[in-house]
């Protein structure tokens, strides 16, 4: 059985893909370190190394925004975009899970 069909991302330029491509990066990366939810120190201390350079490209693809004069971000596209490609479950690793038992 085939998996269900992905709704087409919305159009994006360039640089908003990649912003939206990098700030799901550094989102992965904060999940991974998040304390409320990790296993091991190890993983991390390995995502928190990786994140000083995904920041860095996300800082790149607004400052790249900015300079080709696109200065308002489509929230509502953005939006969009992220909810196809599974933001807002990347994006749950990050947030304090509920007590347990409770």
């Amino acid at each position: 059985m085939l998996p269900p069909e992905l709704p087409p991302l919305p159009a994006l330029t360039r640089a908003e893909g990649e912003l939206v491509d990098r700030y799901l990066e550094v989102v992965d990366l904060l999940g991974r370190i998040n304390p409320a939810r990790a296993e091991l120190t190890y993983g991390g201390l390995r995502a928190a190394q990786a994140l000083v350079g995904r920041a860095r490209a996300l800082r790149d693809a607004l400052a790249l925004m900015h300079q080709r004069g696109e200065s308002e971000v489509h929230a509502p596209t953005l939006a969009q975009a992220l909810r196809v490609l599974d933001g807002e479950r990347r994006a749950t690793r990050v947030t304090v899970p509920p007590p347990q038992g409770g």
